[in-house]
């Protein structure tokens, strides 16, 4: 019994399919396939049951298939121990990162760390919330970047920064005369929303704490853009709420319809997440400590709210 043979299980019990599994192993099929037929002969138990479309997991295979996973991670985790004993950060490290997230976070860190760390090849994804967490869970990505707290049993939060939620209210508005927002003027169907599925738009329900009241036959929109919100926003159908960091590229005649929340201002809580065998933790602590120094001198913030991005 080998690692190798294992992590050819392991592929093979993901995708179901003898060819994909290799292609994803990067190997031959005839290989991956013989491997995987050795382990079997050794064990003396079938794994799979190659007589269904797609291929299934016999019972004991399910067992086995669990019990690899244990193994293939403890062997990375000497690896892990080996790389840190010797003070070295790099190898491939995958990141995800949300789509209300990443485009303003990622041109704030990306050179410094890559400078800084040149021996790490760090392939980054833009994934859902919900992705992020299955592929975790699953060891595609090594960490993600998403607001926080998810308070899921397998993940670790390591919060970098506490953004806060900032009003884009044109003038025709009848909020635009407040000087400052507090959650009670919102009023969550005079709100433009990202489409369904963005955990930013679960934190604005959860803000203006409506989301059984929000109608949605007057208005619906299909976007993840807060560009076109804007853009909404400025033909008169309604307000809406951005991330404090997106605030910043705005042209000064956007950044002039801009309303801060009265303290304590409602703020996303943004955090690197990964799985807690800690795997490539060498990594994780390099980039939470590059993306934190960062940030610091962007959001000076101190007092406020953290809204949750699952809605409630």
């Amino acid at each position: 019994m080998t690692i190798t043979q294992l992590q050819y299980v392991l592929a093979v019990a993901e995708y179901k399919n003898f060819t994909l599994a290799a292609e994803k192993s990067f190997v031959t099929q005839p290989t991956l396939s013989m491997q995987v037929q050795k382990l079997e002969d050794e064990l003396d138990v079938l794994i799979f049951d190659r007589s269904k479309k797609p291929i299934s997991i016999t019972q004991v295979g399910l067992k086995i298939v669990e019990q690899a996973k244990n193994i293939v991670n403890e062997a990375s985790r000497i690896k892990d121990i080996v790389d840190q004993e010797k003070g070295f950060i790099g190898g491939e490290f995958t990141l995800g990162i949300i789509p209300t997230i990443m485009p303003t976070l990622l041109p704030m860190f990306l050179k410094t760390f890559i400078k800084k760390y040149p021996k790490v090849n760090l392939i980054i994804k833009e994934q859902n919330t919900e992705s992020l967490i299955r592929n975790i869970q699953d060891g595609h990505i090594d960490a993600g970047i998403a607001a926080t707290p998810l308070e899921i049993e397998f993940i670790k939060e390591r919060p970098l920064y506490y953004e806060p939620f900032v009003g884009y209210v044109p003038k025709s508005h009848k909020l635009s005369s407040l000087e400052k927002l507090n959650p009670e003027d919102l009023d969550i169907n005079d709100v433009l929303l990202l489409k369904d599925g963005h955990c930013f738009r679960d934190g604005i329900f959860n803000i203006c704490n409506s989301s059984k009241n929000y109608n949605e036959d007057h208005f619906q929109l299909q976007s993840g853009s807060f560009e076109t919100l804007i853009n909404l926003s400025n033909e008169g159908l309604g307000m809406t709420l951005l991330p404090y960091l997106n605030t910043l590229e705005l042209d000064d005649t956007k950044k002039e319809h801009l309303k801060y929340f009265n303290k304590p201002s409602p703020a996303r809580e943004v955090s690197l997440i990964y799985h807690k065998n800690e795997l490539k933790l060498q990594i994780t602590e390099a980039l939470k400590d590059v993306i934190a120094s960062v940030v610091r001198g962007a959001i000076a913030f101190q007092d406020v709210k953290i809204i949750s991005p699952i809605n409630k």
